[in-house]
């Protein structure tokens, strides 16, 4: 893998190494996901996600390491996740 930093693809932040959930239905131990509450995917996706699901939620940018293909990860409030970021000191990549 680059050393090279991830960054999102809609407002340039470095991504943060995300653990997957255990119950989540992705295969992948991890993501790297745009936790910037001030990225334009991440805003918007609030009133997207209000006009096509009439649901109070957004999504923020990820990264899967394994294809390098993007996705999006479903939140419902700016804190939401955060929990699942790996720590500075172990967030190197494998």
């Amino acid at each position: 893998m680059s050393a090279t930093p991830r960054t999102c693809a809609h407002c340039g932040s470095t991504l943060k190494k995300w653990l997957v959930p255990d119950e989540a239905t992705w295969d992948e131990e991890f993501f790297f996901v745009c936790f910037d509450n001030d990225c334009s995917y991440y805003k918007s996706g609030w009133e997207w996600m209000k006009q096509q699901y009439n649901q109070q939620a957004s999504y923020r940018y990820a990264l899967n390491p394994d294809n390098e293909s993007s996705l999006m990860i479903p939140v419902w409030s700016d804190t939401a996740t955060r929990e699942m970021i790996v720590d500075d000191a172990e967030g190197d990549e494998q």
